[in-house]
């Protein structure tokens, strides 16, 4: 299964929580800085923040570039200062492409200012990984069952 981490961060959670997926699974996390050139992924795993309300921009600006050709499917991982909001821009814009994202989206604390300091921390961290490790064995599972 040929998989690939893209992330956009501001303030540097995101690059924390994909890099911790990305030593647990054996991937290199990209930045959307880099414009990294995705081709005939089975899962594409996206990790940003929302600010203010809204989701990063240069996440917004790069999966728009994206096609169905190169993202069989998407998994979106968000931090926000509330912990409950979701990358509902990020999701519109994938599906309008064709590629599917998962139905669950793993969502936790950021922080900003001085508000909810700390996060995410190591276990929300973890339940990031986790949730990734999931997809992949229920995915690997599926492809078994072909």
């Amino acid at each position: 299964m040929k998989i690939g981490i893209l992330y956009g961060s501001m303030t540097g959670h995101s690059k924390k929580i994909a890099s911790a997926i990305g030593e647990a699974i054996k991937v290199e996390p990209q930045n959307v800085k880099t414009k990294p050139e995705f081709k005939k992924l089975d899962l594409l795993i996206v990790i940003g923040g929302i600010y203010g309300g809204v989701s990063h921009k240069g996440l917004l600006q790069y999966l728009n570039s994206l096609n169905k050709e190169s993202v069989k499917q998407a998994a979106l991982i968000t931090s926000c200062c509330s912990g409950s909001q979701r990358q509902d821009r990020l999701r519109s814009i994938l599906e309008e492409k064709g590629i599917p994202v998962m139905a669950d989206e793993y969502v936790c604390c950021g922080n900003f200012l001085i508000f909810r300091l700390g996060h995410p921390n190591k276990a929300e961290i973890q339940g990031a990984v986790d949730y990734v490790k999931k997809i992949i064995a229920k995915l690997s599972l599926k492809k078994e069952t072909k």
